[in-house]
């Protein structure tokens, strides 16, 4: 149990004052160092910072008036129980000064994002947006899926909800608007038509099969219909069409009658259209059972680019408008503004988060909460959305929770995991050894915590490990716990596991204890799962310390649970391992070699024809190459000759 979970618990009807006197007197404490920091604290407008006795950030906020605002802590006996108990864990304070108001709330939302306080509404949201480019630094214009920073030059279209949602976009873009998609250095080396030409998805600049003129035409038509011009381009090639078929070009008719067709689907795939609203962001919110979802709708040039759920956490004391405020300065603290945000309740300061919206955005952003015609319709479609996606999520989370508790009686723990790692290893026969380790808990998988380790063996030569798979599993245990143990020591900060499982049976197990003897783990539960006969899936057996192995009932869903679990820790590593591989693919043996760049290593391939051959030359013939001198030619042979 948590410190501020212990502070929570109600005392008992008959305690007297001694039961009470911890409480008060942690609460006076906390209220006297919040006095102490107000001596020197200035009245002006910034962002304080709560702290506890370890360092922890407890709460950040933001005032017009610092010291007026943080005053109101100084009497706990009139603060709502959470905010007693945050006072109550207070040993000092740190404040930050603005110019304005706005300033501290765009401020506030970026540490509250950061820090992720234990007492602030937190939105989970580490994820940026897909846009659509269309690339303007090129003879050849084309369109691409773009995320990150927008450095590039030329027109951005979004945000999209999901990278499938663009990709579904940029698939039919290809078929309405056959512009080219392949990369720069693909297009300057082609010198005949590809596949893309073939299947009607590209006109071959690249091979001259299109002249600049009509390649400028089918840009416009692209730019005009991402711009949200749909009529006017679809009766344009509706025109077009028509022409070629009383022209008798049935052929060409037909193209024209595929490109309508496509941008048809692209617009029925966007779902709800509101040509009324050309850009704005919907964001509704749904509270339950002490949980809450908002789901936000992004609507661009009339069409809706699809929508995401967020579930900030620790709201179950806040109100609606208090979880919509922080929700909004939290969600565009990296984002683009756009001119509108419809919203299901207005949000606390609604005129200070209207301001410091608009000063991030650069122009006005209007915050509203409409109540009738098309933009109440289309908050009622997101409310809707938002609902059931909470009501899904705590089935989920309930179902989850049967499994986690299923999982504890079956491997005789003393209660539900709150955090599973698994760990799980991806090699040929030794080479490009990786580790993986994926976590689940009561939410399910938690992605965003996933690991991997490039294994290096003990003397940092992966060599020396061959397929040894223990001592690959011996190394990634012992590179992880060795970390915890120093940056979580005390185990408060949620990232020490309840429940450790390794893919494989005894040995693995038995590595994974002399790794946990050897450091001192002696808290952590270990449970080893082998593959059945024939890695038959149903037939795994258990391996716990001092325990028979075991089998679990084929139709055991806590079984099943285990299953997808070492399935995904396979799953990851084996990902990681082939994207190790594929990079090593272009490596070559002189690119380990120390101030041998690019244009020596060129030479030198080019005199000896391959790597090999360099390795195997002598000092005398390495002198012999273009810009290779004595100096560098002995630091070739020795890299190759190290015991010579």
């Amino acid at each position: 149990m948590s410190k501020a979970d212990r502070d929570a618990r109600p005392a008992p009807e008959n305690a007297g004052p001694a039961t009470e006197l911890p409480e008060r007197a942690s609460g006076e404490r906390g209220a006297a160092a919040i006095k102490a920091a107000l001596k020197t604290m200035p009245a002006s407008p910034g962002v304080y910072r709560m702290l506890s006795d370890k360092g922890e950030v407890l709460y950040v906020g933001k005032a017009r008036i610092l010291k007026q605002r943080v005053t109101a802590y100084t009497q706990p006996g009139r603060l709502d129980p959470r905010l007693h108990r945050m006072v109550a864990n207070t040993a000092s304070m740190e404040v930050l000064t603005t110019g304005t108001e706005a300033e501290a709330l765009l401020l506030e939302a970026n540490l509250i994002k950061k820090l992720k306080p234990r007492y602030n509404v937190v939105l989970r949201d580490d994820k940026s947006f897909p846009y659509i480019l269309l690339r303007l630094d090129h003879d050849w214009p084309q369109v691409i899926k773009h995320r990150g920073a927008r450095r590039k030059k030329g027109e951005y279209f979004g945000p999209f909800a999901s990278a499938g949602s663009v990709n579904q976009t940029v698939t039919a873009l290809q078929r309405a608007f056959p512009l080219r998609s392949c990369t720069d250095h693909v297009f300057t080396n082609r010198t005949r038509p590809c596949l893309q030409h073939q299947i009607k998805r590209c006109v071959a600049p690249c091979v001259g099969l299109v002249a600049p003129d009509d390649y400028e035409r089918l840009v416009e038509e692209t730019r005009a219909f991402l711009k949200g011009r749909t009529r006017e381009v679809q009766d344009k090639l509706a025109g077009r069409m028509q022409e070629a078929a009383d022209d008798l070009d049935f052929e060409r008719a037909a193209g024209f009658r595929d490109r309508i067709r496509a941008l048809n689907h692209i617009q029925a795939h966007q779902g709800i259209n509101v040509q009324a609203i050309d850009e704005a962001d919907v964001v509704a919110m749904h509270q339950a059972g002490g949980q809450c979802c908002v789901q936000v709708f992004f609507i661009r040039q009339g069409r809706n680019y699809g929508n995401r759920a967020y579930y900030p956490t620790r709201t179950k004391d806040q109100s609606e408008a208090e979880v919509v405020a922080a929700f909004l300065g939290q969600f565009y603290e990296d984002k683009e503004v756009p001119r509108l945000v419809l919203v299901s309740a207005l949000p606390d300061d609604h005129a200070l988060i209207t301001e410091a919206l608009s000063t991030r955005a650069g122009r006005k952003v209007e915050i509203s909460v409409p109540q009738r015609g098309d933009r109440r319709t289309l908050l009622r479609h997101a409310l809707h959305n938002a609902k059931d996606a909470l009501a899904r999520r705590r089935a989920e989370s309930a179902s989850q929770r049967e499994l986690l508790e299923g999982l504890a009686d079956r491997l005789g723990l003393e209660a539900p995991p709150q955090r599973i790692e698994v760990y799980d290893n991806s090699h040929i026969q030794g080479a490009q050894p990786v580790g993986g380790m994926i976590v689940a808990g009561p939410e399910g998988l938690l992605k965003n915590q996933y690991r991997k380790f490039n294994i290096k063996g003990e003397a940092g030569s992966q060599d020396e490990l061959g397929g040894d798979d223990y001592g690959m599993m011996k190394e990634v245990l012992k590179r992880r716990f060795s970390r915890l143990l120093k940056e979580d020591p005390e185990r408060d900060q949620g990232m020490w596991p309840d429940l450790v499982i390794v893919d494989g049976g005894l040995g693995q197990l038995t590595v994974a204890l002399e790794v946990f003897e050897e450091l001192g783990v002696t808290d952590v539960a270990l449970c080893g799962v082998a593959k059945g006969p024939d890695r038959d899936a149903g037939r795994e057996k258990f391996f716990l310390p001092g325990v028979s192995p075991f089998l679990l009932p084929e139709r055991d869903p806590v079984l099943y649970f285990v299953q997808r679990m070492r399935d995904e820790a396979h799953r990851f590593a084996i990902g990681a391992h082939r994207s190790k591989r594929t990079n090593q693919i272009g490596r070559s043996l002189l690119d380990d070699i120390a101030g041998i760049g690019p244009r020596r290593k060129k030479a030198l391939l080019h005199h000896f024809g391959s790597a090999k051959a360099v390795a195997d030359a002598g000092l005398t013939d390495l002198e012999r190459v273009d810009g290779i001198d004595r100096t560098v030619a002995q630091k070739i042979w020795d890299h190759f000759h190290p015991n010579a």
